[in-house]
């Protein structure tokens, strides 16, 4: 006859207790969360009947399910972690461009090579910012409109016959 081995758990403040019986004995330990508690139960029951793998019935208030549900709360529930900081993109030689950019430029300047030069660091602040896709990425330049005589079937690229080809023989 297979004997069962009870853990039973009791919520004491932030802690946990554990008792756990079975073949004449009774075990108890302490661990700070639900998750642990439940690691701390396997380590007794193994401490109960070394060597085997005993059916364990958890129980919480006596209840089986209550148990359940309360752990499988905590194993799914994330932990509240702080949002992270995403650093600019180009690492420090685009936080050094972007810092000479925004600098002034030597006074007596005239105004057509001061917007020659404020278009000339804002373009390189764009490439900074965003990486140049290589080349098997980048869509074409322009986008030929399909001509209104052409039929819009799926699975036909643009380009190719609205007619379905002729079988070989």
């Amino acid at each position: 006859m297979v004997e069962t081995i009870t853990a039973t758990y009791k919520h004491d403040n932030d802690d946990w207790t554990i008792t756990v019986s079975g073949r004449g004995k009774e075990l108890t330990g302490k661990a700070p969360g639900i998750i642990a508690a439940r690691d701390r139960a396997d380590q007794l029951v193994e401490k109960l009947a070394p060597n085997e793998r005993p059916t364990v019935v958890h129980l919480l208030n006596g209840n089986a399910l209550e148990f359940t549900s309360a752990y499988m709360a905590a194993r799914l529930t994330l932990p509240d972690i702080e949002p992270l900081e995403i650093p600019p993109s180009g690492g420090a030689k685009a936080a050094k461009d972007a810092t000479a950019a925004s600098e002034p430029e030597a006074p007596a300047a005239p105004a057509a090579a001061s917007a020659s030069a404020s278009a000339s660091a804002s373009a390189e602040k764009d490439k900074a910012a965003k990486p140049a896709l290589p080349p098997s990425k980048q869509l074409p330049k322009e986008v030929e409109d399909r001509k209104p005589d052409e039929a819009s079937r799926p699975g036909v690229t643009a380009g190719a016959s609205a007619t379905p080809p002729v079988a070989r023989a």
